[in-house]
């Protein structure tokens, strides 16, 4: 009799001991801001996948402010949490964050916005220089000759410049020939419509014919077009964008935007919730074979392609993959 109840307590107490082991990782999750229609589908895709895996994810957006943003990470941090992912407000103030995750012995992943200029531990994005490629390849077809404008994106932010590289990488050429002239070339303070439209407004001012505008992002596309209509709504410009979203599928459809890039949410968000889950239980990495230069190190990185959508291509991209409903797009 003593033996049979010795045995019990040996197996409730093995129970509790092992059920006190299993921890629930908790990864934080710092937004920039949801003025862009697809982040606030980032964040419910990535909680989503988290919890998936056995997670749970707390959430902060800073709206813009570095600042802020440092100071919520600080919060998490001391909070308790396992990982933590950044959207990034500002590329390089951002690195005070991973610096001060690393006091507290927490890895950072770097999500679509790369931080320079520190220890970075991960970096999950798409190739924006493809993204950038596939901008001016395109609108290089149907416009090879011409005035075009560059309107880049947020200067804080490092996509920015990467698409600007691979946009150059196909204009160059054309510009050399004397075939395109780039007539204004500036980025934008934030990605908002309001910098698309006083960037376009400023083109406008010292341009009087363009044929071509190249967009960081549809919200600046949205700006952009209001300012060119206020002008002549009839002057048939090319141009393009980057995000898909919802209204610039319809503009697309509506011949008002000539093509957008799709950059599949789904799937850096169930990367990024994979790599933070394995961030906090601190496995080694798996299936990482590529690096980005973040001016401090080479970071360990992952880059997801991208897919052209055009009058053509939306049924079989954005429409396909679940991430707008056909009956949106051409309501």
């Amino acid at each position: 009799m003593k033996s049979k109840l010795l045995l019990i307590y040996t197996v409730i107490i093995t129970a509790v001991l092992f059920t006190g082991c299993e921890k629930k990782f908790t990864i934080g999750l710092l937004m920039d801001n949801y003025e862009t229609e697809r982040w606030q589908r980032d964040k419910d895709l990535f909680i989503a996948h988290v919890n998936e895996l056995g997670g749970d994810v707390i959430t902060e957006a800073a709206y813009g402010d570095a600042s802020v943003q440092y100071e919520q990470a600080k919060k998490m941090l001391e909070d308790g949490i396992d990982a933590l992912v950044v959207v990034a407000v500002d590329q390089n103030e951002a690195a005070k964050i991973v610096d001060l995750a690393h006091t507290y012995n927490v890895g950072v992943l770097s999500y679509d916005r790369l931080i320079r200029n520190c220890d970075l531990d991960l970096y999950i994005s798409f190739d924006n220089v493809e993204v950038g490629t596939l901008q001016a390849e395109y609108i290089s077809k149907v416009c090879p000759r011409g005035n075009y404008a560059l309107i880049g994106g947020a200067v804080t932010d490092n996509n920015a410049f990467l698409l600007k590289i691979g946009q150059m990488g196909v204009l160059q050429p054309f510009v050399e020939r004397g075939d395109i002239r780039i007539v204004f070339d500036q980025f934008a303070d934030r990605w908002a419509e309001d910098e698309g439209y006083r960037l376009m407004k400023e083109c406008l001012k010292k341009n009087e014919h363009i044929d071509a505008v190249i967009a960081g992002n549809d919200k600046l596309v949205t700006g952009v077009l209001r300012a060119l209509n206020e002008k002549d709504p009839n002057q048939g410009v090319n141009i393009a964008g980057q995000d898909a979203e919802l209204q610039a599928c319809q503009r697309i459809v509506a011949g008002e935007q000539t093509m957008t890039v799709y950059k599949p949410i789904e799937a850096i968000a169930a990367k990024a919730a994979d790599f933070a889950m394995q961030m906090a239980s601190r496995e080694k990495f798996k299936n990482l074979n590529l690096s980005v230069n973040n001016g401090k190190r080479m970071v360990p990185a992952i880059l997801l392609p991208a897919m052209i959508v055009n009058k053509e291509t939306i049924k079989l991209t954005v429409v396909a993959d679940g991430y707008l409903k056909e009956n949106k797009i051409y309501e």
